[in-house]
């Protein structure tokens, strides 16, 4: 069974290689993978192409890679939280919860030191305690809703809450704040730099290990609460991590590619069936690789017409029929 499952990762991998080689060598300008590889080793003699490639394409195909791999791990611990299969950080408000605290640092940057905004760190704290405020939220309501389905309406008015008072910002808000924040809210890979994936990559390791660190209290908690806390488990201490943990990895990626749907809820599930397995130690490195890989399927794609598209357009053309396969095998 174990190597079945290293045999399944490595092929994943490679998968996962292969479309990073792909991410790049695809977009308005095709650049022929012979080329892409002499970049890398320095061989190359065309400078438009070590230009485009460096300094756009790389830093926006690493960039898929963290968000598929945070947005993932996030959606797993979301979904062992509250034991709800289609618990997500965009379905319970999670992300509009992090897209209010980028807005109110958008629309009150007249009133923000010019650095803080500008070095990525506003939006990158802001996002952050606006997800962990809907998440803590939508925890505290899950003690009294114990239905899955009420919990979920419940976390679709907490976003429907947050995107109202986005809106109430964008009405008192000068017409460049409000038009930035839409371009932003379209989402994008390419609008992150070096700069600002300086700032992206260490916040999401940070947690992406958190995350790791959680894998057996998560696993306890597949059990129940009162068996996590037969095993010692200390139940408020690990709520608490889980939502910094989740807080950080969504709260993170939202603040610089916007809003991303679907991909925390589909992810998982697609994990557990290929690894036959509901353990955490096997789950979280599955999602990190089936999450990256998804997104940059997702950027590939966006580039095929003659205008890229939002990737948030085709993600969700990704995990909707997941939902809705969800659902009816739930029936």
């Amino acid at each position: 069974m174990k190597s079945r499952k290293t045999i399944l990762f490595a092929l994943l991998t490679v998968l996962l290689v292969l479309l990073f080689l792909a991410d790049l060598t695809f977009g308005s300008i095709r650049i022929p993978l012979s080329e892409t590889i002499n970049v890398f080793f320095g061989k190359s003699t065309n400078n438009i192409y070590s230009e485009i490639l460096l300094n756009f394409r790389l830093p926006k195909a690493i960039t898929a890679i963290l968000a598929g791999a945070a947005l993932s791990v996030a959606g797993l611990m979301m979904q062992t939280l509250f034991r709800n299969p289609l618990a997500d950080p965009y379905i319970l408000g999670v992300s509009s919860g992090a897209s209010l605290g980028v807005a109110i640092v958008m629309m009150a940057a007249a009133a923000l030191p010019v650095a803080f905004i500008s070095s990525g760190w506003g939006l990158v704290v802001a996002a952050i305690i606006g997800a962990a405020l809907v998440l803590l939220l939508v925890v505290g309501v899950s003690y009294k809703v114990q239905n899955s389905v009420s919990l979920l309406i419940v976390g679709i008015m907490f976003g429907t809450i947050a995107s109202s008072l986005v809106s109430v910002l964008q009405y008192f808000s000068n017409p460049d704040a409000i038009k930035l924040f839409i371009m932003w809210n379209m989402g994008s890979l390419s609008a992150v730099t070096w700069e600002y994936l300086q700032i992206l990559l260490p916040v999401i390791l940070a947690g992406l290990l958190l995350a790791f660190m959680l894998t057996k209290r998560l696993n306890g908690l597949l059990l129940g609460e009162n068996y996590a806390r037969g095993l010692g488990i200390p139940i408020t201490q690990t709520r608490i991590l889980i939502v910094t943990a989740t807080g950080i990895l969504a709260g993170s990626v939202t603040a610089f590619t916007g809003p991303i749907a679907f991909v925390g809820v589909a992810i998982p599930h697609i994990a557990r069936g290929l690894f036959r397995s509901a353990k955490h130690q096997y789950l979280m490195p599955a999602s990190i690789v089936l999450g990256a890989s998804l997104i940059l399927i997702c950027d590939i794609i966006s580039q095929i017409p003659t205008h890229t598209l939002p990737i948030n357009t085709i993600s969700a053309l990704f995990g909707a029929p997941v939902i809705i396969w969800i659902i009816m095998k739930r029936k």
